[in-house]
């Protein structure tokens, strides 16, 4: 059968499943989604507000901005809507010479959020039909990039978040990414591992060069089309998390968008693939089942062994509407390539999320790990979840950041305090939700003692809903970018 009807036959196919899946969507329940109400509610207007008000100082040299999204649905959310697949909003933090210069928030111009907001969408080629960019915010070649796993290009920003571009890196990515990239500081080079649900057979090992270019894309051989968020790198290899949780065909004919479930009938194992070979090369280690939305690190030890710190769940989107079905807690994962097993141990049990470090620390032996808490009972509202924890893996040691009653916080992104600073020398930095008063602090903590009150907090008269993930982009790489002349046309759009 030649490409051309396969791909006829394809289409037709998927035409029939969308009617039918639409036709069943009438059917599911009609509550509201838990992740649209109370802390989760979506800001409805996108606001510049200047000169902010700060409670304390904020550090020498902490200069830059702070850039988070998360899904942000700009219409009323529809029957069979999942917290991961709304659209995409980015907001912005300037911070200079100890001042709040501006918060931003934007939506990301595709095609859906533009016509309901009655506007252009942004420019540039897309992949497929849906354009939807809501998971993270990233460096990659020296610009900023807004990007998403499974689906669409990712979209290029400008500093101030008024210009956007769906841009593929410079035409060089030809299929899905990743909203989990991850930057080796030794190398330059970015690595991903990339699925697309329309592809269940294999995954894909993307690698860009310093200058954010993709220079290699490998297929990794898998079954039944997993879901992988995340991965992690170490000198040797990149990982891969092939994990029971696949496409399924039954939650996509049932109505619900958001298209993976657990699956028991799929194997768990760790790939290790070395990062200059094919995805054939790929040694596949066994693990208990289970899932990893979130890695902290990885390394190569002293044996030969990988070291590979996660959070694990037990298991996620059992049920029929899917959903977590239990907290995650911090592991360490040590994958034996001569046995091909992986023990698996845990660090900490208590409920916790979103791991970050210092990233000078990627894919190398480290020390420091931190994480914020999360519900126990599995709460949506976040209710309980006050407290940040720093992990010192070296003494075993958890310290906990209490922010108070009522306030929740979200990831938290280590900055160094200068060049070569000490691997917990430096600052913690992110957004909290005041839910008692409906308003969000960004709050810097000092990671040598981090117990202590923050040193800085800037107000927002606003709340910001939780949303996914950010990362702290300096004043010295911002100004590199401006003069990289990022998205083109001899426009100065970093100013």
């Amino acid at each position: 059968m030649s490409k051309r009807v396969q791909s006829a036959f394809r289409a037709a196919a998927e035409i029939g499943v969308g009617l039918v899946a639409a036709c069943n969507r009438l059917r599911l329940p009609g509550a509201r989604n838990p992740f649209v109400v109370g802390v989760h509610e979506p800001m409805r207007e996108e606001l510049t507000l200047e000169n902010l008000p700060v409670t304390g100082a904020i550090p020498p040299g902490l200069d830059g901005h702070y850039l988070k999204m998360g899904a942000n649905p700009v219409r009323p959310a529809t029957r069979g809507h999942d917290w991961f697949l709304g659209d995409g909003m980015v907001h912005g933090l300037a911070i200079e010479g100890g001042r709040a210069l501006w918060y931003r928030n934007r939506w990301i111009g595709s095609r859906t959020a533009a016509a309901a907001l009655g506007r252009p969408a942004a420019p540039g080629p897309r992949r497929g039909g849906n354009d939807t960019v809501n998971t993270n915010v990233v460096e990659i070649g020296g610009r900023i990039f807004a990007v998403v796993e499974a689906g669409s290009f990712p979209v290029e920003l400008s500093r101030t978040l008024e210009d956007q571009r769906y841009n593929p890196f410079d035409g060089t990515l030809a299929g899905s990414f990743t909203g989990h990239p991850h930057r080796d500081p030794l190398t330059g080079e970015t690595h991903a591992i990339a699925y697309d649900g329309r592809i269940w057979d294999s995954v894909r090992h993307v690698v860009l060069a310093p200058t954010g270019q993709v220079v290699r894309d490998r297929p990794v051989a898998v079954e039944h089309g997993p879901c992988i968020h995340d991965c992690a790198i170490t000198a040797r290899f990149a990982i891969v998390l092939d994990l029971p949780v696949t496409f399924s065909f039954g939650a996509v004919l049932a109505g619900y968008r958001f298209p993976f479930r657990w699956n028991p009938d799929h194997r768990a194992r760790v790939g290790l693939l070395p990062r200059q070979d094919d995805g054939a090369d790929i040694l596949w280690c066994e693990v208990e089942p289970c899932f990893v939305f979130h890695t902290a690190n990885g390394y190569d030890d002293a044996d030969g062994r990988v070291i590979l710190d996660v959070i694990a769940y037990e298991t996620v989107f059992a049920s029929a509407g899917g959903g977590l079905d239990g907290p995650g807690r911090l592991e360490r994962w040590t994958v034996d390539p001569a046995t091909r097993r992986v023990e698996r141990r845990v660090l900490d049990p208590a409920a916790q999320e979103f791991p970050r470090i210092d990233e000078r620390r990627l894919g190398q032996p480290y020390r420091y790990l931190y994480t914020v808490s999360v519900p126990a009972d599995g709460n949506t509202q976040l209710a309980g979840a006050t407290q940040a924890y720093k992990h010192d893996l070296e003494t075993g040691e958890r310290h906990v950041h209490e922010f108070g009653a009522d306030r929740v916080p979200g990831e938290f992104v280590f900055v160094p305090a200068r060049p070569g600073a000490g691997e917990d020398e430096g600052w913690l930095v992110g957004f909290v939700i005041d839910t008692a008063h409906d308003s969000t602090d960004f709050a810097v903590l000092d990671a040598r003692s981090f117990e202590a009150p923050p040193v800085a907090r800037i107000r927002l008269g606003h709340r910001i809903p939780p949303g996914f993930h950010g990362n702290w982009f300096p004043a010295r790489a911002l100004d590199e970018m401006g003069q990289s002349g990022a998205l083109g046309d001899g426009a100065d759009v970093w100013s």
